[in-house]
């Protein structure tokens, strides 16, 4: 029997098909063991909601587990689902807080934006077009179909897709607007595996920024993305002096990250970024829908991202 009215869901991909069901749990979730999921299984807290399961049990693609093992199953109800800001039968938008993850990480369960969807809509094929970082807010695309995560993301990959962010950077530049072309790769000398840079050898990256508004020791700053890479923003605004306000990561050394990930938001971390949250918000995307017209979706800005002159 379940010993949780919450559980974790988990959607059987391609990859996992054909696989036996405690050999897929213990390799997906790998700080259990096979005997411990066997374990599991047996006391009933892995269910599916299409059969009854055995260890055993071969894999279905489409398959949607339900795990009521504890550190793997949530121990509160779900969050609400972030407001929607445009829906038809093809593409969902949304304005993601910051804070929420759009997929789960590792093995410890968080409630994750996808997760929700899923949840909330089992009958439709709910999935990212995108992603953004955990504290990044804004304007997120989901889509409600196979054909339509293609199309948008094959948009995305042929750099038909406009993406507006706005930053909150320390500092006040000298310039009005910049283009920034250098390739992103591995961080050289870090501790931290995650962390990118402007590297030689790494992919060619290219973002264009414009000050909004120039404070006394800030400025806001529209950055349009021209590619697509992995925190290409904080990267490229910490190439040029200006890192993201709050950012614990870029502009920071190693440590600020480092003890945030152990200890939290401890008073050290919070001397060092001011404020807990980065300030980076995709606030708009344009696309081309798969009924041919160009959709332009607007997230607006978050209180904080409104400071005074």
């Amino acid at each position: 029997m379940a010993y949780s009215q919450f559980w974790r869901s988990v959607t059987i991909s391609e990859s996992g098909a054909g696989m036996r069901l405690d050999v897929f749990l213990s390799r997906r979730f790998s700080r259990y063991s096979r005997s411990e999921i066997v374990r599991h299984i047996k006391e009933g807290r892995v269910v599916s909601t299409q059969r009854k399961l055995k260890s055993s049990s071969v894999l279905k693609e489409g398959e949607v587990l339900r795990l009521f093992v504890p550190g793997l199953a949530p121990t509160t109800p779900p969050p609400p689902l972030p407001p929607i800001l445009y829906e038809d039968e093809h593409i969902i938008a949304v304005n993601k807080p910051s804070g929420m993850l759009v997929h789960p990480s590792g093995d410890t369960f968080v409630w994750a934006l996808i997760g929700l969807f899923r949840r909330q809509r089992p009958a439709e094929k709910i999935d990212l077009i995108h992603r953004l970082d955990k504290e990044t807010s804004g304007v997120l695309l989901l889509s409600k179909s196979a054909d339509a995560n293609r199309f948008v993301k094959a948009q995305l990959a042929a750099r038909k897709i406009k993406k507006v962010y706005h930053a909150i950077v320390r500092g006040v530049p000298s310039w009005d607007s910049l283009e920034v072309q250098k390739p992103i790769g591995n961080a050289m000398e870090s501790e931290i595996g995650l962390r990118r840079g402007v590297n030689p050898e790494g992919v060619d990256a290219h973002t264009t920024f414009r000050v909004l508004q120039k404070m006394q020791h800030h400025a806001k700053v529209e950055c349009r993305l021209h590619t697509g890479k992995t925190h290409q923003i904080r990267v490229h605004l910490e190439a040029v002096g200006f890192p993201i306000v709050g950012d614990k990561i870029y502009g920071q050394p190693d440590w600020v990250f480092l003890e945030f990930l152990k200890k939290g938001y401890t008073p050290a971390v919070q001397q060092a970024t001011k404020v807990s949250r980065q300030l980076l918000h995709a606030h708009w995307v344009s696309f081309p829908h798969l009924n041919g017209e160009q959709l332009r979706i607007v997230a607006p800005l978050p209180a904080e991202f409104n400071l005074p002159s």
